[in-house]
């Protein structure tokens, strides 16, 4: 397993960028380490922070999420500091990990005052020490996913070409515009990612061409290719960036991070 480290300070601050959807399945997970690694082949100090109590992007980069003694859950919960949780990964970024208590700590966070608050307040420490931070969101809309919509500049909503996906969109835009309103008035909506498109669908260029119209959002380009090459990275704790470099899945998430790099 990786070896914890302390980053070393740069010009900042980071740009904090979630990665949500309260749909499961959509490649959330799949998204932040792919963006991730393909910002660090363009030389940006980045940190991926886990906030999914299944801990999928925890394991999917070679953690055991059970040989963790610190954690993003000890992080909320004002145990930590999140630079005493911070492991260094293969493909060039730093993670917070997850692990399964942090379904618990939700719960423990419930009766706090400005509970909403806590991430952004732990992430205001290591904000210098990055270029950009992703927050990978769990499939819910409870009180950590909040948290992440509050410490976020920017929201990226992975979406397959489906039409249940396609729903879940508009319910999640309702709680980011009661986020804007009241917690977070800065927070900005990137766009949507397609994702596990396959072009050969009727349906899903109809969805990919209507999603953009129906909610006035950006669609991002290109969309994310279907592939089992996203499947077999995570058996190797890396990205599909390391695994497959030339997949066209690869590829397109360097097109998309190039994109997303020239907001900044």
């Amino acid at each position: 397993m990786p070896r914890p480290t302390q980053p070393d300070p740069v010009v900042g601050p980071a740009t904090v960028i979630a990665l949500a959807n309260q749909k499961g399945g959509v490649a959330k997970t799949t998204s932040v380490a792919s963006l991730g690694a393909a910002f660090a082949e363009q030389g940006r100090r980045v940190l991926l922070v886990d906030l999914d109590p299944q801990a999928c992007l925890t394991f999917s980069l070679g953690v055991d999420p059970d040989s963790l003694e610190t954690s993003v859950c000890e992080v909320l919960l004002g145990k930590a500091e999140v630079a005493d949780a911070i492991i260094a990964c293969d493909d060039g970024f730093d993670l917070v990990p997850s692990v399964i208590d942090l379904a618990g700590a939700e719960a423990m966070l419930l009766p706090r005052p400005g509970r909403e608050y806590v991430l952004r307040s732990a992430l205001e420490t290591s904000r210098t020490a990055y270029d950009i931070i992703l927050l990978d969101c769990s499939p819910s809309l409870g009180v950590v996913t909040l948290n992440a919509l509050t410490a976020a500049d920017a929201l990226i909503v992975p979406m397959p070409c489906e039409m249940l996906s396609h729903r879940g969109v508009g319910q999640l835009l309702d709680t980011v515009a009661d986020v804007q309103k009241i917690l977070n008035r800065d927070l900005e909506v990137w766009g949507v990612l397609p994702t596990l498109f396959d072009g050969r669908s009727r349906h899903a260029r109809e969805v990919l061409a209507d999603v953009g119209q129906r909610y006035e959002l950006t669609v991002l380009q290109p969309p994310i290719p279907k592939t089992v090459r996203f499947a077999e990275a995570p058996a190797v704790g890396r990205s599909v960036l390391a695994t497959a470099r030339t997949s066209k899945g690869a590829q397109a998430y360097r097109e998309v991070a190039a994109a997303l790099l020239a907001r900044l």
